[in-house]
């Protein structure tokens, strides 16, 4: 006859069993997410980019200012010209004098990391390290996630990818308060 420590012991095995099956298809899943919405930003923006090219231009040469459908449906006011920083945008396109307050602060928690990283000269970082810098569980889910972060900077000229991976600051690039 079994004791009922072994039986316990067995009910406990079976249950953290299924707790790190369920672990790994969040995991799979959050991964799936962020490639979901990577594919879904790019996109918008391609959808965006071609009506910017298909607008009619006034006379200036300037496209005309037009309401836009944002993804949670409610209209947002954007502008065709180029380099303006669009309302409710993420990340704007970096440009002289824009700082960081601009974007939100998951995207300044990035920028920053990356900043005191050049400033103790520790090079480029890696999404597992922001990701333990951030004393986030270094699982794919997070990594993922803080890589389609650290890639739209990229695309939006804040940080430069140096080598497949590894993130640093632009130069010029100023800090939370603006100016460069």
């Amino acid at each position: 006859m079994p004791s009922v420590v072994g039986l316990l012991e067995q009910r406990e095995l079976a249950a953290r069993r299924r707790v790190d099956e369920l672990r790994e298809e969040s995991d799979r899943i959050q991964a799936e997410l962020a490639v979901a919405e990577r594919d879904w930003e790019e996109w918008a923006i391609a959808r965006s980019r071609v009506g910017e090219v298909l607008a009619p231009a006034d006379k200036t040469g300037h496209g005309h200012d037009r309401a836009v459908l944002a993804a949670d449906g409610q209209a947002e006011q954007t502008s065709s010209v180029p380099g303006a920083v669009k309302p409710k945008s993420q990340v704007p396109v970096w440009r002289e004098q824009l700082a960081w307050s601009v974007l939100s602060v998951d995207y300044q928690r990035i920028l920053r990391l990356l900043a005191d990283r050049g400033r103790l000269g520790q090079g480029p970082a890696t999404c597992q390290e922001m990701a333990a810098g951030f004393g986030m569980d270094v699982v794919p889910a997070r990594v993922e996630a803080l890589r389609s972060k650290a890639k739209r900077l990229v695309a939006r000229g804040w940080a430069v990818e140096s080598a497949p991976g590894r993130f640093t600051l632009v130069r010029g690039v100023s800090g939370p308060g603006g100016g460069s």
